[in-house]
C-alpha cells in the first residue's frame, strides 16, 4: 500500500486496485462486475466462470490486509440487474459472509438498475444508497463534472500504459486530480477480476474531472507512488 495525499487526509491505494482509507476504516473498491462471466455465457460467448469468486476472495484478502470494518462499493457492482440472481452457492454465501460481518455499502451505477428501478444488490446484504457523503468527500459512482468538493468515484476504469524496455506495458490506474485549495478527485481503478480499461488519459475522463490544476495517473510500483501527469492547467480538453 502506498499513501496518496487527498483533501485533508490519506488514502491508501493498494497493490490490488483498492482505495483504504483509515481515517473512516473504509475500503473503496469500484467497478466489481460481479456475474460478468455468466452475463456473456447467456449470449453465448463463454467464459471461465470464475470471475465473481475471484473477485470476492481477493476483497476479502483486501479486508484482511487493511483490517477495514466498513467496505463500499462505488457501483456497476454486478454486470447487469440480474446478476445477483445467478450467483452460485459458493459465491452467495462468501458474499453474505462479508456483507454480514462488515458496514458494507453498495453504491450503485449504470449497471446495477433494471427498468422498475429495483436493483440485484437488494438480495445480498449491505445498504443501498446512489451517493453518500463521508468525511467530508462525496462518495459516488460516476464523476461529476464541476464537482468542487472532494470527491471519489469510479466508472472509467482508467488503465495507464508505458514503455519499459521496449515493452509496452498495461495496467489499471487511479487518477487523481487537484482543484486548487488543498481539494482533490480521484477515479478509483477497477478492482473487478474481468474489467477492461480506457486509457488514463482519455479526454473523457479529463473532462469529467474540469475544473481542475491538474491531472495524473498513480499507481503503486516498488513500494511507492509513481506519477504521471495527464494535465495540465492550460491546456485544452477536447470537446
Amino acid at each position: 500500500m502506498v499513501p496518496v495525499s487527498f483533501a485533508d487526509t490519506e488514502l491508501l491505494l493498494t497493490k490490488g486496485r483498492a482505495l483504504f482509507w483509515p481515517r473512516e476504516n473504509a475500503l473503496l473498491v469500484a467497478d466489481l462486475h460481479l456475474e460478468k462471466a455468466s452475463f456473456y455465457a447467456r449470449h453465448g460467448q463463454m467464459l471461465p466462470p470464475y470471475d465473481t469468486r475471484e473477485t470476492l476472495e481477493r476483497v476479502a484478502k483486501e479486508v484482511r490486509e487493511t483490517g477495514a470494518r466498513r467496505v463500499i462499493t462505488l457501483g456497476d457492482n454486478f454486470h447487469d440487474a440480474d446478476g445477483a440472481t445467478r450467483l452460485d452457492d459458493h459465491d452467495c454465501a462468501l458474499l453474505e459472509s462479508l456483507t454480514g460481518s462488515l458496514d458494507w455499502i453498495w453504491i450503485t451505477g449504470n449497471h446495477d438498475t433494471r427498468r422498475d428501478g429495483s436493483v440485484a444488490e437488494a438480495r445480498c446484504g449491505g445498504t443501498l444508497v446512489e451517493e453518500m457523503e463521508l468525511g467530508g468527500v462525496i462518495l459516488r459512482h460516476e464523476a461529476k463534472r464541476g464537482e468542487t468538493r472532494p470527491e471519489i468515484s469510479g466508472h472509467y476504469h482508467p488503465k495507464l500504459t508505458v514503455s519499459v524496455q521496449r515493452r509496452r506495458i498495461s495496467r489499471p490506474c487511479a487518477v487523481l486530480a487537484d482543484t486548487g485549495a488543498g481539494t482533490h478527485r480521484i477515479i478509483a481503478p477497477a478492482f473487478g477480476a474481468f474489467t477492461g480499461g480506457m486509457p488514463a488519459g482519455d479526454r473523457a475522463i479529463l473532462k469529467a474531472l474540469q475544473p481542475a490544476r491538474s491531472i495524473e495517473a498513480i499507481l503503486p510500483a516498488g513500494g511507492r507512488l509513481a506519477r504521471f501527469p495527464l494535465w495540465r492547467e492550460g491546456a485544452r480538453v477536447a470537446a
